[in-house]
């Protein structure tokens, strides 16, 4: 289960937004709980899409973004637990280029969670999240905290 905050769910949706034709994504840090089976997301970090040439239906995450978020998670006692991007004008479930690139990410255990945005028209219709178990994505439950 991924647990946000009502303001971290509210930055990304703006971030979805501000970036619309576009794809955008960034980081979810936070905790695991409960065997990892409980991901609270504490705090969302935009990153750069380094993908120019297809950055309608493409990202490609900045790895010295990365690097520099998860330098900084560490050093408060935080982990990256996920990833979310954006798929502007397409339902908030993931492509098959999705499930290839996290395949080749986690080949043999239990993805991050995946929390998508479909953007359409400029504004965000709906969002879920997603975990790849054995190189197939499963919906996620998710919540709000506090709700």
């Amino acid at each position: 289960m991924l647990i946000l905050e009502a303001r971290g769910l509210d930055r990304v949706k703006r971030h979805g937004e501000e970036g619309y034709p576009h794809e955008v994504c960034g980081l979810l840090v936070g905790s695991y709980e409960d065997e990892r089976s409980i991901r609270n997301v504490r705090e969302v970090h935009p990153a750069g899409n380094l993908n120019h040439e297809r950055a309608a239906d493409r990202y490609d995450l900045d790895p010295m973004d990365y690097m520099r978020i998860e330098r900084e998670a560490q050093a408060r006692r935080l982990e990256v637990i996920g990833v979310y991007h954006s798929h502007p004008d397409h339902p908030s479930r993931p492509s098959e280029t999705d499930r290839q690139r996290a395949e080749e990410i986690w080949q043999t255990s239990e993805s991050w969670s995946y929390l998508i945005l479909e953007v359409a028209a400029g504004r965000v219709a709906s969002w879920r999240s997603w975990v790849l178990r054995d190189g197939v994505f499963h919906e996620e439950p998710s919540r709000i905290a506090g709700s």
